[in-house]
Parts: structure tokens; C-alpha cells; sequence
């Protein structure tokens, strides 16, 4: 029998997102019958006859959430021709489609949940196929009601016929509830208890009283509290035991910032943006000490924005966690862990699936921690890899991700944090094993950093696979250059890897570091001077031990100068001599333990988070820029700069300025040269040090004529190591 249709297999962010329903309608526009259906390799669409522009229109009209990224046409035998066009069953199968990121709240469901008159008038759970929960609900694919944590909550009857009915925008959308059949909120403060709309304001009126509430959200715990009272901010720092790390805060509306940062601030992922203090209303200082940016996100969620118009002030929004924990997801962890912490609890009874901690980006774009509102979405991979055996790859130990590669795609996990944590290690491992059976992923190997104690690296080789390293600074230089496009046979390019330590060839520890890299190979050709690492892992956590370790190696008459009065106060003699002997004192060619160094020489020597004393040195250095001064760096000897900036008695942020300036156009200096000598013109950057705003600007300014390349949609520091990981290891695959 000959073809007497057309069947079209739609590959993409295809499900949960509308667009079986979209189909349907448009099918309908062009009087067009068949059916469509969702399974395991995306939305599969039968149609009789040859379809006439049908697939034009599926690209051009194309659902808000939705991306197509291939669609196959290929004739189509029915055995007997339809009358109409239906919406068919799912079916299972191997999955090869993308599952879709939570989405903030659409526009349509903001008004119907402010609609006095609505059946979902202040529901905190509205949603519909353009915004809600997605991927921290599912529990299988087909991405199917009785495949999420939805599945306890059977339809009412008005819920059931919109679910059913194309027309609908809540057609199959999944997490569809309403008061009567769905989720409810619920309060517990004591012994005090309610429901409900009773719930949300009892929390209100105790964020409005200046307690702290912790919030069930879509992907774990916020813990909240008025961010315009400094006595609630200072008391939640003492609670938590989170002195100084930045907090974010939830603002009512951008309508009063820059545009870039309110087109960021609006998109369906709703991170947060880090903005300049100078373009918000006064905040306490206690919200970002030593910063001159704050982290702030509008109400992602419909119970955040119910919060934000009960209270109608900004509300801190931190992770639930205890200082060195992994945010909580359930109620019970929740109750146990944050009890000491929050005054009362705002609950709710939907599971979270997944943990995922809110995203976080600069104020340019540039992503620092991706997670709601991204992950899972899928990567390509450069041209030049297609057919990429499966394969698992860890991550680093600290800010981790996986990665899921096969085909020509790449899956990166959402953000989990430091895995030496057993807390962070369990969600780790279990959001991997659901990953792995979301997606029917059977990995062929295991792609783990070069560091033997890392914990995902002793985690794959337990397992019965294959493993195989990549080093730290191949990762950083490779996602980079994946992110960019660069393709498989793009041949070399210089790379500045820039962060605190990453082992590197022959167990060297890298850090500041000018390699020759490709995707199969990676070549240090010079960088920062190795300098020891007093206290080993303590140098990291204490920026005094790296002045003194500076002074050691660069100023030998370092005492005689006031800025190391902070090293002079400590036990330095016992540590010089472990310095001199080798004793737990590794060589390190770090550039994040150089900021550090200059950073406790112009008096910031805390470091209550990770890079704390690097931001703080740069929102100084921000004071005052542009300043002319007389200080010199050489990338491969730091004696010229330790002798000329110690003797330049300036302001503090005119030597921050300083510092930054010099550091930027030594290894500019630095890149250029090998670059030169190679006869290359692309030169590629990455590392944590690279998200720094200041650093990145001065680099540009000091190399003009060359091809840059900056990490933007993934971060620059660890978070993409698994990503650079799946590139290196692709490659060797395709050799």
C-alpha cells in the first residue's frame, strides 16, 4: 500500500510545555486529521495527506517554553485514512527528548490567582503549560501526571475537563490543581497551627513582625525574613552561622533597574541578579557586607508572590540550610534541621522530586550557578561530535555537577555544592540515580577529575566501569571552549585557567596558568609562580597564611612593612619553618590564594565563605577606577609586584584597583606572547577567578586583536567541570 500521509518526529524541549496541544490546535486551523502523541524520543505527529504547511507552522508558532531542535518528515502509511485529528495516549521508550525546567509564573496565572472572582483566587499552587513545576516533580518519562509528585492529588471535576480539554491552557499540564483537588499550605509555629490562605498570613504577619519563616518552594526550603529590618537580618545570620556570605533578596518589581538587569530578572528561569547597590533603594549593609552588589530575584513561584503582596516589603530569600548543609526538601527534614533556626514553617504538602537551588547570574548574563530555571536543558555538543558513546562524568569536589553525554547532547546537573559534605554526597547520588533512570542512561564509562580524593571519583571507580581522567584545567579550558562552539578539529588555542587549585601534569598543583590546549590535549606553558600552601586545605579559609607565604618566596624584608602586621600577630615562625621543610605546605601555582594574599594586606582577612576576601577585594578595587599607578606584574615572577605595590602607598581601593590592573595585563602579556609565538589567535578563559567583573574587563581592554572566548551561559568556576569532562572524553572517543 502507498504512503497516504506524513509523519513528523518532533526532537526537542517538547514535553510538558504545551505543545501537544498546540499541535492539536493547529491541526485543527489547517483542517488537517491525525493524531499526536508524546513518548520516549519526544512528540511523535501522523497526519493524512502531505501535511501542506504544517511543519512551517510548527516551527513559526512554536510554544513559549518549547524548543524544536530537529523535526524528521517521512511518509506514513494508514490503513484507513482519519476523519479528524486526536490527541493520543503516551507511549514509553528510551528517552531521547528534554525535559523542561520549572518555569516562573506566567502572566495568565499571576491575573487569575489576583481575580477575586476566580476559582484559583489566591491558590498558591496555579499553573498551567506555561509555567510551574516540571523537572522538580517527575519522577519518570513520559512526562505524564502519574509520573510526578502529582500523582496523589486526583483532578476535581472542573480541573479534569480543563486538563482535557485542548482548547485549554492547562491541556495536560500536569501540576494542574485548584484549592479543592490540589496542594495545600500549612503553618506550624509551636503549637500553633492553620491552613490555607490562613497559613500564608499568619506567615506574613510574622515576617512583618521581623521572625524568620522557613518556605517550602518548588525546589527546597527558603528561609525568609524581612530584608529592610537589620535586627531580623543579623539575627538570622546568628542562627544560621552565616556571618557574612551574601544574601539574596526577593524585590516586588525591576521596574526601577537598569533594563538589562530587569530583562534578566523577567525571564521564565527568574534567577538571581547580582546588582549594584547603586541601583537599589538602601538595604542594610548586614545583607552583603563588603559587597557593592546585591543578589536579587522577583517572586518565581506563586507563593512567593503571594509573600511578597501580603508583606509588601523585600523578604531576604536564603537557602534552608543549616551553615556547611545541604538545603532541606521535605517537610520532616525541614522540621528536624531548621528548627532552631526559623520561627515558624510554611508548608505545603507537593513533594520535591529534585532538589534545585535558585540560579544565579551577573549582572551582564554571565551564569555563576546554574540550576532553576536551566537545568535540565540540554547542550549541544560543538560540530564535529555526533554518535558520542554515554558516558558519566563527576564533576569536581566543590560547587559539583554531573553530566550526562550521549549522541551529540550533553545533560548538566543542576548545582549541588561541595560533596565532602555526606548531606550534599546523598542528594548528589540520588538525584544522579533518578537522572540515569529518567533518561534510560546505561553510561559505557565514567569521566572523573585527575584528583584521587575526590569523592565522585572514588564514588565511579566503586562502580563496575570504566574510569578515566581529565585534568582540572583541561576541564575549565574545554567547556569553555565547547560553550563557544568551538568545533572538535578547531585546532589549539591559548587558555588562562585562573582559580584557587586543580591538579595538574604530574600531580602539580595549577591554579594561574597559560596552557596550549585543544580538546585531546593540554599544555602548561608557563603562569604564576608555585607558592606554598601553609596548612595545606587552611590556606584556602585563612588569607593571612598566604601573605606570609608570598612574603616568604618575594619580600625578603617583609616585616619591616605595615600591611603584615595581620601575619606578625599569628604564630608565623612555627609555619615559616613548616614552609621551609615542606611539611604540609604544597606548591601551588594558585591565582585565588594571590587575591587572597593582597586582599589580607589591605586588611581583609576574612573568609567566612569561599572567595569571600577575592569579592571583597574587588567591590574595593570598583571604588576607584581607572587610577593611575606604578605597579608592574610579571606572571612568571611576583618579586617586581610585591616590591613596587608595597612600597606604593596609596588609598586602599586605589591598590585594589592596582592589583587588578597589573595582574590583567601581566598575563595578558603572558597569553600574548605564547599566542604569538604559536601563531595563534583565539585565546579562551576560564576558572572562578574569571567571574570576577573587574578582571574580565581589564583582560579585554589588554588584548585587542585577538579572537577572546569567556564562559557565559555556564559558569566559569567548577560548576562546568563535568561539562569540560564530557567534551575532553567525547573527543578521545572519536580518535
Amino acid at each position: 500500500m502507498s504512503a497516504n500521509g506524513v509523519q513528523l518526529r518532533v526532537r526537542g524541549k517538547v514535553q510538558g510545555v504545551g505543545f501537544r496541544p498546540f499541535v492539536w490546535q493547529l491541526a485543527h486551523q489547517l483542517e488537517l486529521a491525525g493524531d499526536v502523541c508524546n513518548d520516549g524520543k519526544g512528540v511523535l505527529v501522523r497526519l493524512a495527506g502531505d501535511g501542506g504547511h504544517f511543519a512551517a507552522r510548527l516551527r513559526q508558532d512554536c510554544p513559549p517554553l518549547a524548543r524544536i531542535d530537529h523535526v524528521d518528515v517521512q511518509p506514513f502509511t494508514w490503513p484507513s485514512l482519519p476523519e479528524a485529528f486526536v490527541i493520543r495516549h503516551s507511549a514509553g521508550g528510551a528517552m531521547e527528548t528534554q525535559i523542561v525546567p520549572d518555569a516562573a509564573t506566567c502572566p495568565a496565572c499571576l491575573a487569575e490567582m489576583r481575580d477575586p472572582h476566580a476559582r484559583r483566587y489566591r491558590y498558591p499552587f496555579i499553573n498551567c503549560t506555561h509555567c510551574g513545576p516540571r523537572f522538580t516533580i517527575i519522577r519518570a518519562m513520559p512526562y505524564d501526571r502519574p509520573a510526578t509528585s502529582m500523582a496523589t492529588f486526583p483532578l476535581c471535576q472542573p480541573c479534569e475537563a480543563e486538563y482535557r480539554n485542548p482548547a485549554d491552557r492547562r491541556f495536560h499540564a500536569q501540576p494542574v490543581a485548584c484549592p479543592d483537588c490540589g496542594p495545600a499550605l500549612a503553618w506550624q509555629a509551636g503549637d500553633a497551627r492553620c491552613t490555607q490562605d490562613a497559613a500564608l498570613r499568619a506567615a506574613a504577619a510574622m515576617l512583618q513582625g521581623g521572625g524568620i519563616v522557613a518556605v517550602k518552594g518548588l525546589g527546597g526550603f527558603h528561609l525568609v525574613c524581612d530584608a529592610l529590618n537589620p535586627q531580623a537580618v543579623r539575627t538570622l545570620r546568628a542562627r544560621k552561622q552565616r556571618p557574612t556570605k551574601p544574601l539574596a533578596v526577593m524585590i516586588p518589581d525591576a521596574d526601577a533597574l537598569p533594563e538589562a538587569i530587569k530583562t534578566l530578572l523577567s525571564t521564565a528561569a527568574a534567577p538571581i541578579v547580582l546588582t549594584p547597590k547603586a541601583s537599589l533603594p538602601p538595604f542594610p549593609e548586614e545583607i552583603a557586607p563588603g559587597l557593592d552588589t546585591i543578589g536579587v530575584m522577583l517572586p518565581a513561584n506563586p507563593l512567593q508572590h503571594l509573600l511578597m503582596m501580603d508583606c509588601q516589603r523585600p523578604l531576604v530569600m536564603t537557602s534552608g540550610n543549616l551553615s556547611g548543609r545541604p538545603p532541606a526538601v521535605g517537610n520532616g527534614q525541614a522540621l528536624a534541621e531548621l528548627s532552631d533556626i526559623a520561627d515558624g514553617f510554611l508548608l505545603h504538602d507537593r513533594d520535591i522530586l529534585q532538589r534545585m537551588d535558585d540560579s544565579v547570574m551577573d549582572r551582564d548574563g554571565a551564569m555563576l550557578r546554574r540550576a532553576r530555571g536551566f537545568v535540565p536543558d540540554a547542550i549541544a555538543l560543538p560540530p564535529g561530535f555526533d554518535a558520542i558513546p554515554a558516558m558519566l562524568c563527576t564533576g569536581a569536589e566543590m560547587k559539583n555537577t554531573f553530566c550526562l553525554v550521549r549522541g551529540n547532547q550533553a545533560v548538566l546537573s543542576q548545582h549541588f555544592g561541595d560533596l565532602s559534605d555526606e548531606g550534599v554526597e546523598a542528594q548528589w547520588r540520588g538525584a544522579l540515580s533518578m537522572m540515569q533512570q529518567i533518561y534510560a542512561f546505561q553510561p559505557a564509562r565514567a569521566v572523573c577529575d585527575a584528583h584521587p580524593g575526590y569523592r565522585a571519583r572514588r564514588w565511579a571507580e566503586d562502580r563496575a566501569l570504566p574510569v578515566e581522567t581529565v585534568l582540572h584545567h583541561h576541564a575549565h579550558a574545554a567547556a569553555c571552549l565547547a560553550e563557544n562552539g568551538w568545533p572538535r578539529d578547531g585546532g589549539d588555542v591559548i587558555a588562562l585557567t585562573l582559580d584557587g587549585i586543580g591538579v595538574g601534569e604530574g600531580g602539580a598543583l595549577w591554579g594561574g596558568d597559560c596552557l596550549r590546549v585543544n580538546y585531546l590535549e593540554c599544555e602548561r606553558l608557563g603562569g604564576l609562580p608555585a607558592v606554598a600552601l601553609p596548612g595545606g586545605d587552611l590556606a584556602a579559609r585563612q588569607p593571612w597564611r598566604n601573605l606570609l607565604a608570598h612574603c616568604l618566596a618575594f619580600v625578603p624584608d617583609w616585616q619591616r612593612y605595615p600591611e603584615t602586621r595581620c601575619v606578625q600577630a599569628q604564630n608565623w615562625p612555627l609555619l615559616a619553618t613548616a614552609v621551609r621543610k615542606g611539611i604540609n605546605a604544597p606548591l601551588a601555582s594558585s591565582c585565588g590564594r594571590l587575591f587572597d594574599a593582597v586582599a589580607c594586606a589591605l586588611g581583609i582577612d576574612a573568609q567566612s565563605y569561599e572567595g569571600e576576601a577575592a569579592c571583597r577585594l574587588e567591590a574595593l578595587a570598583a571604588r576607584c577606577p581607572g587610577v593611575a599607578h606604578p605597579v608592574t606584574l610579571r606572571a612568571d615572577n611576583l618579586t617586581l609586584f610585591w616590591q613596587q605595590w608595597l612600597a606604593w602607598q596609596a588609598e586602599p581601593c586605589e591598590r585594589a584597583w592596582a592589583f587588578h590592573d597589573a595582574l590583567a595585563k601581566g598575563l595578558a602579556e603572558l597569553a600574548a606572547f605564547h599566542a604569538q609565538r604559536l601563531s595563534l589567535s583565539t585565546l579562551c578563559f576560564s576558572g572562578g577567578v574569571v567571574h570576577n567583573r573587574l578582571l574580565r574587563a581589564r583582560l579585554r581592554e589588554y588584548l585587542p586583536g585577538f579572537t577572546l572566548l569567556f564562559p557565559h551561559h555556564l559558569p566559569a568556576g567548577d560548576g562546568a567541570i563535568a561539562f569540560g569532562q564530557a567534551v575532553v572524553a567525547a573527543a578521545r572517543s572519536c580518535c
